[in-house]
């Protein structure tokens, strides 16, 4: 890592679902330890409602969470950067960890089908953060 805390970048598409998801989870579970941020290369207007649900659920509020662009900037700053099926349109930099998260995609499915998605975000979300922050740090 670049910097005494690490830095990870989500993208997907929208920045509507997926990587809204990862970035809040992560952001919960690290507790000030990561830097969390989340775009996408073409942002929607507002986040998908059953994602906001379903992270309701779980206590963490997305109201005024909103879909962001990818900017070289961000990928720059970023120490790990996972996309979630956003292509080529990623920019790459040397020196930068890419990590390719395949997860369906939310859009347009209900909260029952987006509740498994959040899950295994989750479940990779905390075997990340144990990795950048290895115990007892």
């Amino acid at each position: 890592m670049t910097a005494d805390v690490p830095e990870v970048l989500f993208v997907c598409v929208h920045n509507a679902g997926r990587s809204q998801m990862a970035a809040a989870l992560l952001d919960h579970h690290a507790a000030g330890r990561v830097r969390v941020r989340s775009a996408g290369s073409a942002p929607a207007v507002e986040i998908n409602p059953a994602v906001r649900a379903v992270m309701a659920e779980r206590g963490l509020d997305l109201s005024k969470a909103f879909p962001k662009p990818l900017t070289g900037e961000a990928v720059r700053a970023a120490d790990v950067v996972i996309t979630m099926g956003c292509g080529d349109v990623c920019p790459v930099f040397p020196g930068k960890r890419y990590l390719d998260w395949r997860l369906p995609d939310p859009a347009g499915r209900p909260v029952e089908d987006v509740r498994p998605i959040r899950d295994e975000i989750d479940a990779r979300v905390r075997a990340l953060l144990a990795e950048l922050l290895p115990a007892g740090t």
